[in-house]
């Protein structure tokens, strides 16, 4: 008897058993679990959060729930969308250098430590961008060097989908130490380390690169419609987007596909607070017509611009350094459009509060053939001195070196203008990271001049004051000058007494 009840104990215990499972999974049908609020990854332990501007967060949760964040003492609401989205904007903060921490409370509680407010700039560009600091002259040195807890680093995995990311692959925010430094974008950790020393306050760099890429790449359809020089990317753009399944849309993993980069790796980063841009590319444009490259420079600037809706956000560029062998033909032609390309970044000036690093004296010596210059030291101090000047305010800083703004004929001879001579014009070299040395006694090189027939010799040139006079005596009356305007302008450089090279220039448009 006693076993026959307990048989029917347990029969009914099991069957029990059932029903409350099968109960609680149709309760769960019935009740959804809510989802956890989330934020894109560029929000982590250690971020930089730009100062001085109303600070966007934004993230994801469920329909109509309730986020509330809290930073510095200040709670900021908001509301997820009917599609779960939510976006807010934090009051603007001060610098500070003390880790607090960043709480964004819905249904479930997400924290990020020891957040930071300072300057945060976007590094952009290709393989010299992507270059880190560990293959950088004197890695070691400089790494060991790299106590610098102020200063946060976020790299952006690859991502190349054909429609525009919500989030990016992946990355996380390292703190610079000898343990981290060495992964960092070598140009941004020399750009930052200037900038911070200089304010004092904690620089935090996002870096979105991946070598070899055209400009096409890093610009979205929407950006391209804007500039009639994309025309061709916009073709090639609908062309293979008609070959990509549609599962695939959101992965096809081509990085020359336009607008792949920017959809996997800017669009997520969008509107994340940024003071500005530094951009290193070009190389993958080198066959591109002339003039081609600045309008689509152009068109990718202000498109960012504004897709972040900042207004004319600082943006400043690296000019491609010197590369493979010198040029004997005093016109320039290479195999490739090297110096067409640079003539593009040196009109790419003027768009408005943009800057440019001159490097064609960077390429190491020994192997000029090396597509990545381990000079990125001057580099980043190049492109530091345009910001510490321009958007930091810094008085009688020469943040450039002479560009040619003019010539004048005079009889027989040119009379070349420059702005940005600093304290004056020099014939200078450089050598490796040391100070560039002015050669007092040395002839200015690698400039040439045409008359009519549009024949071009190379020239005497004479630094005259402000200015270079420019001669040839096969050239009676000389119409146009070229200077540096070669892959690899080997000879004596035109610079100014602050050290900065004069950028290559052409005044014809033949």
């Amino acid at each position: 008897m006693t076993m026959y009840m307990t048989s029917q104990h347990k029969t009914r215990l099991a069957a029990g058993s059932r029903v409350l499972v099968i109960g609680i999974a149709l309760a769960g049908l019935a009740a959804p679990t809510r989802a956890a609020v989330r934020l894109p990854k560029v929000f982590g332990d250690h971020m930089v959060l730009q100062r001085d501007i109303p600070v966007p967060v934004w993230g994801w949760a469920d329909p109509g729930e309730a986020i509330t964040i809290r930073f510095a003492g200040v709670s900021t609401p908001a509301v997820a969308d009917n599609m779960g989205k939510w976006m807010l904007k934090m009051p603007p903060q001060k610098a500070t250098t003390d880790g607090r921490e960043l709480m964004i409370a819905a249904s479930n509680t997400v924290t990020f430590k020891d957040v930071v407010v300072g300057e945060v700039w976007l590094c952009g560009g290709q393989s010299n961008m992507d270059f880190g600091l560990a293959g950088a002259l004197n890695a070691e040195q400089e790494i060991q060097a790299a106590q610098f807890p102020a200063i946060r680093h976020f790299r952006t995995d690859f991502a190349a989908p054909a429609e525009p990311a919500d989030d990016c692959r992946g990355g996380q925010w390292q703190v610079c130490s000898p343990a981290t430094a060495g992964s960092f974008t070598a140009v941004g950790y020399f750009f930052a380390r200037r900038i911070h020393q200089q304010l004092g306050v904690p620089v935090g760099l996002v870096t979105a690169a991946a070598g070899g890429t055209p400009v096409e790449s890093w610009t979205s359809k929407a950006m391209m419609r804007a500039e009639p020089e994309f025309s061709a990317a916009l073709k090639q753009f609908d062309d293979n987007l008609a070959k990509v399944p549609a599962a695939k849309k959101d992965d096809p993993g081509d990085a020359f596909l336009p607008s792949s980069l920017y959809n996997g790796m800017i669009a997520p980063h969008v509107p994340f607070g940024i003071r500005g841009v530094i951009w290193y590319q070009g190389e993958g444009n080198e066959r591109d017509q002339p003039n081609s490259y600045f309008h689509k420079m152009r068109g990718m600037i202000q498109g960012w611009r504004g897709a972040w809706g900042l207004g004319d956000f600082p943006f400043y560029f690296t000019q491609i350094a010197n590369f493979r062998g010198p040029c004997a033909d005093p016109a320039g032609n290479d195999d490739v459009h090297w110096a067409t390309v640079r003539q593009s970044q040196l009109q790419t000036l003027s768009v408005k509060n943009s800057g440019m690093a001159v490097t064609i004296d960077l390429a190491d010596p020994g192997n000029p053939g090396d597509i990545h210059p381990k000079d990125k030291q001057d580099v980043g101090e190049r492109l530091a001195l345009w910001a510490l000047a321009k958007t930091y305010g810094k008085a009688n800083l020469v943040y450039s070196g002479p560009l040619c703004n003019g010539i004048k004929l005079e009889g027989g001879k040119i009379r070349v203008g420059f702005d940005s001579i600093g304290s004056g014009l020099m014939v200078g070299h450089k050598e490796g990271i040391k100070p560039t040395i002015d050669l007092k006694d040395a002839k200015l090189q690698t400039f040439a001049i045409a008359g009519a027939d549009r024949k071009w010799h190379w020239a005497d040139a004479v630094i005259d004051g402000k200015s270079v006079v420019v001669s040839s005596p096969e050239v009676a009356e000389p119409v146009a000058v070229r200077y540096a305007y070669s892959m690899n302008p080997v000879g004596n450089k035109l610079y100014n007494k602050e050290g900065l090279p004069a950028s290559p220039f052409r005044t014809d448009d033949w």
